[in-house]
């Protein structure tokens, strides 16, 4: 089967645009079946709805400065330079240790 192509239209300050996105038979079948389930309405909405998703979770991603990890990165920092350590060799005897206890 050809791979899709699929005509967007879609608002950007008052003007419509156009857009050909061509799918592969993997994200064509993907799709089918989530429209067919009711998830979407069309693979156009399909298509847009995801798109948009991945949008708002990138520009989350690209305005995060990662300033509440800043208190967890200090308490590590601390306890490192406190000696609050352990090895690999420790921390893979723990959980060699954790695992055999959780064994029938």
């Amino acid at each position: 089967m050809p791979d899709a192509r699929i005509f967007c239209l879609a608002p950007r300050s008052g003007i419509m645009f156009g857009m050909t996105i061509t799918l592969t038979s993997e994200q064509q079948a993907w799709l089918r079946v989530h429209v067919e389930r009711g998830e979407f309405a069309s693979i156009d909405d399909a298509a847009r709805q995801l798109i948009d998703e991945r949008i708002a979770e990138r520009m989350a991603e690209e305005g995060d400065d990662l300033a509440w990890a800043k208190p967890y990165v200090d308490a590590a920092l601390a306890d490192v330079a406190n000696g609050r350590v352990l090895t690999r060799e420790d921390h893979e005897a723990r959980m060699d240790a954790l695992l055999a206890s959780m064994k029938v």
